[in-house]
């Protein structure tokens, strides 16, 4: 293989970023730093700083590009079985490191960066919210959800519990709690359910 300027530059992006989450794992994300990235990794720090403005934006590149396609959905034909299998290696991922403890130092950073928030929005928090509508949606079209009830607020129900236990009580999250999570939504989100109030715009 011929080790073109393109290829080079490649193995140094990924060197880069495989340091970064190395070090992060090691000494934690309050004493992360570019210049520490840049020192173990063999490259300049002007040369990841061109490239990444904070060690924020080079943490969730490193993090993104390392799991990007764990997250992707099932369609099986069974909403239930499809949202369980997804949630399941959703939670493995972050419940392990160095995805998780980094994830989460990273979500709190972005309560004080701007810019970080809307990067972790827009590429990470937003597709997997709109994977989630999308394979829901299908399901409701084939009759398996309730016709009326708003699919937006189904991925908040899903999510937010969750959220709350990685990210504020810091309690587990466990294969058994996403069950009750699942059987405590589609209690109201099954077909039959008259209660349900059709959803404004859908």
């Amino acid at each position: 293989m011929t080790d073109t300027p393109h290829r080079r530059g490649a193995d140094r992006t990924e060197a880069i970023m495989r340091t970064a989450l190395e070090l992060g794992q090691e000494i934690g994300y309050p004493k992360l730093s570019i210049e520490a990235v840049a020192a173990r990794a063999g490259a300049g720090k002007h040369t990841i700083y061109r490239r990444w403005p904070s060690k924020g934006a080079l943490l969730l590149d490193s993090l993104l590009s390392l799991h990007e396609s764990d997250l992707d959905y099932p369609d099986t034909g069974d909403i239930t079985a499809d949202l369980r299998q997804q949630i399941y290696a959703a939670i493995d991922l972050i419940g392990r490191p160095p995805f998780g403890p980094l994830y989460q130092a990273l979500v709190g950073e972005a309560q004080n960066d701007p810019q970080l928030a809307a990067a972790l929005n827009e590429r990470f928090i937003a597709p997997q919210a709109n994977k989630t509508v999308a394979r829901l949606k299908r399901a409701q079209d084939q009759g398996q959800l309730a016709p009326g009830f708003n699919l937006d607020l189904a991925m908040a129900i899903l999510s937010g519990p969750l959220y709350f236990q990685f990210l504020i009580t810091h309690e587990p999250l466990t294969h058994e709690y996403v069950d009750q999570i699942l059987d405590s939504l589609f209690a109201g989100l099954g077909p039959g359910d008259a209660r349900v109030r059709p959803a404004p715009g859908r």
